[in-house]
């Protein structure tokens, strides 16, 4: 049982590779838009990530003035 389920799991490995690294019809693979667009993602998401904090931080303040005892 053991060796099935690791012949099960190494075929689906090989085949998710096969699958991102294939070329798509414009000549690129999955993986060269994620090398391409990745950077650009990272700082959209610090951004994102930068106001929501800075959401929480207003909102917890403006717990914290309103329930004082």
């Amino acid at each position: 049982m053991g060796l099935l389920k690791f012949l099960v799991v190494g075929a689906a490995v090989a085949y998710g590779i096969n699958y991102v690294t294939k070329k798509g019809p414009n000549g690129k693979s999955i993986i060269d838009d994620l090398t391409e667009n990745g950077p650009e993602w990272m700082d959209r998401a610090k951004k994102y990530g930068e106001l929501t904090l800075e959401q929480i931080a207003v909102r917890t303040q403006n717990f914290r003035d309103n329930n004082r005892f």
